[in-house]
Parts: structure tokens; sequence; C-alpha cells
């Protein structure tokens, strides 16, 4: 309860944040470097585009049922099947797929490994939106994504580096598997004493259940809303490593310094993230997404963009407007503080329309990139990336909590 008040972390669940940072970090071991492996030992770039692809889907559908099934079964049975699924799919990609290069193999293999870790980290996350009071829960959340970015994009990344030089490349990925061990053996000591039991439930009863992840948008559709702007939010991530390498290079950049720069990005977003959670409790959840994520991610991307041109290989500058974007992301930390509080029942159902728009971005922006960096080259997409962080901000205005909406009301009657 101390931590209840004092950091917004509820202190029954600080075990479960612990594995969440181990889990992620195990998760994010292959994510600088699987991919031009890959393509040394002889996959093509469509192979591997369609790898990734496949991937991206498995996370998008795991992370749309992570709510639901959480709610209806209970998120620490959801987490445990989710490191089932991590570990089945490794040992199939790792042990069978990747040695013979079997494609067909590969795919199925790397997909079952995708349902993993939206089933463990937002199955902990609806957990923390039914245990921490509404006054805490920005906090709550900011601390959720602050250990889920930090293990997947900052740990895993800093391991890896280290794993592949003296474990090697096989090894690094069958070492995924301790990691992601050691994150679930902290979920053991958590107790479900704030959570709403499904026990006794017939199975029609949780099929129905499974159902409020669709009949939440008929019945509130500003979740819908919530999770179209949660799309809007990670997409550039994903879509910028797709082309900004390559105009990075014609500008003078080099591989070492787009690596630092991104890992300099996703270390201001973890410290960012935890951050804007306080912010968030403190000025208001709407006005944090509106104006630090909406328009500050529309701001800083065309400034990261730009940064080059400004400066002729001018990394530090070009660092700086990276560390603005990368901190602007975390301004949308408090949407999973106000999503799930739009509705009174059905939190679950909320959460999995916000968590299937974490999970899109994967290989939406991609496609966004495939789509448009013909017609419109490498600046028009920029300021796609940039209007739809606009049309966000917009977007958020509506996002009106029913207290909220109660007070407008009494000052229109008064």
């Amino acid at each position: 309860m101390k931590l209840d008040k004092s950091i917004g972390i509820p202190g029954h669940l600080l075990f479960g944040y612990f594995g969440v940072l181990i889990f992620m970090m195990g998760d994010g071991v292959e994510q600088a470097w699987l991919s031009p492996y890959l393509l040394d030992r002889g996959l093509d770039i469509q192979q591997s585009a369609l790898l990734y692809t496949v991937y991206g889907v498995a996370i998008a559908v795991s992370s749309w049922f992570s709510g639901v099934l959480a709610e209806s079964y209970g998120p620490q049975k959801v987490m445990m099947v989710g490191v089932m699924a991590y570990i089945l799919g490794t040992v199939g990609f790792v042990g069978y797929g990747i040695p013979e290069l079997d494609f067909s193999i590969m795919l199925v293999t790397y997909a079952f490994r995708g349902f993993g870790y939206p089933l463990f980290a937002y199955a902990f996350l609806v957990w923390i939106t039914y245990a921490s009071p509404k006054e805490s829960l920005g906090r709550a959340v900011g601390w959720f994504w602050f250990v889920f970015t930090g293990g997947l994009n900052v740990l895993g990344a800093y391991y890896s580096s280290w794993a592949i030089i003296h474990l090697g490349y096989l090894e690094t990925l069958w070492s995924s598997i301790f990691w992601v061990l050691i994150g679930a053996s902290f979920v053991l000591f958590l107790k479900n004493e704030t959570f709403p039991s499904s026990n006794g439930e017939g199975t029609w009863s949780k099929i129905r259940e499974l159902s409020k992840g669709l009949t939440i948008i008929k019945e509130e559709p500003k979740v819908l809303l919530g999770g179209v702007i949660r799309v809007i939010n990670t997409t550039a991530q994903f879509a910028f490593p797709v082309f900004l390498p390559l105009y990075m290079a014609e500008h003078g950049f080099t591989t070492k310094e787009w690596l630092q720069i991104w890992g300099g990005i996703f270390t201001s977003n973890i410290i960012f993230n935890l951050l804007f959670g306080f912010i968030g409790d403190f000025i208001g959840w709407r006005k944090t997404i509106m104006w630090f994520g909406g328009v500050g991610c529309g701001i800083s991307t065309l400034l990261f963009y730009y940064g080059t041109q400004f400066h002729e290989s001018g990394f530090w500058l070009v660092l700086f407007f990276g560390v603005l974007w990368g901190a602007c992301l975390a301004g949308y930390v408090p949407l999973s503080a106000l999503v799930p509080s739009l509705v009174k029942q059905n939190k679950g159902g909320a959460m999995a329309i916000l968590n299937l728009g974490a999970g899109l971005p994967v290989f939406v922006g991609p496609i966004l990139v495939g789509l448009l960096i013909g017609p419109i080259g490498h600046e028009g997409v920029v300021w796609v990336l940039s209007g739809l962080y606009f049309v966000s901000a917009i977007l958020t205005k509506f996002l009106v909590l029913p207290k909220e909406r109660s007070m407008e009301l009494l000052k229109v009657e008064t």
C-alpha cells in the first residue's frame, strides 16, 4: 500500500514488474540482428519481410486476446500460457527452423513465438488497471511501460551485443529461454487478491466474455478511438528502421552512429515512460497524451528527419532530436490508464482494443513504408507519420471520462 501512495506501483504486484522486465529482456535478444543474420545465412529480403509480417500478425492477434482472456481466466494463467507459447516457438524456430533454414518451419514457429510476449506482458497490464487506485493509475502504467521498453529495447539489446560475441548467434537465441523462465518465476509470487475471479463460470459464459472485445466498441465507441490513437503512437517506431538507416547513410552517418542514435531514443523513452505516468496523474491524462504525445511527436518527427539537413553529419543534433522524439513517444503512456477508465465494467474488453493497438504497428509501420516510399519518397513518408501524430492529438480531445462529461454538462446547465 505504501508503494501505491509513494511511487504508484501496487505493492502486491511488485514482483510482476520485475518479471515483465526480465521476460522482455529475453524476448528482445534478437531484435537488432536477426534479420541481417538470416539474410547472411541465405534467406532473401522477401522471405525476411514475410517472416516479420507473419510474426507481427501473431503479435496483433495475441495482443487482442490478452485483455479478455485475462479477464475470463485470470491474468496469472494467461501469463503462463504466454511463457509456454514463447518457449515452444523458440524451440521450434531455433532448434528446427534456423539450422536447416527450413522456411515453412520458421514461419510457423516464429509466429507461435510471437504469441508469447503479448499474453505475458499485456495480461499483466490488465491486472494493473484493476489493482491500481485511479489517482495513481497513470504512474502504475508508466512503470509498466518503463520495464516493458527497458527490457525489450535496452537490456535485450545490451545483453545480445555481449552474447553474440561470447556465446554465438544460435546460443544467444537459446539463452532467451533462460531469461524468460527467470521472468516467469517472479509471477509465481503474485496473488490474485485484487482481481475479479471468474472461477465457477461455465464455458459458454467465458466464450461470451471473449466476444466483449468486439461489443465494447458498440457500447463505448471512444474505446475504439483509443485503439486508433495507440496504433498511431508506435507506427513510426516500426516504420523508421525500414528506411531511416539508408537515409542517414546518404547523409554521412555510419551504421554505428545510427545504432547509437536509436539506442539513445529508447533510453530517453524508458525514462519518460515513467515521468509521463507521474505527469499524467498530475495535469490530466488527456492533456498529457494530446500535447506531449500527439503534438510533441508530430513536431519532433519532422525535426528528427530534417536535422541531418540542417547540419550535415551533425550527430549530436540528430541525437538530440531523436531523444526528444523518444521522450514524446512516452507522452502516450496515460492512454493505458485513460481507455479502461472510459468504462465502468469490462475493462478487459477495453484493454483488448488497446492491446490490439499496441500490436498492430509491428507490421502496419513497415507496410505503410512499403506502400508510400515509392510514390512519395522518404520525405513524404515522414510527413505522413507526422500528420498521423497531429490527427491523434485531435482524436484525444474526444476521450472524455464519464466524470468529466458530467461536470461539463453541469457547467452548461448552470
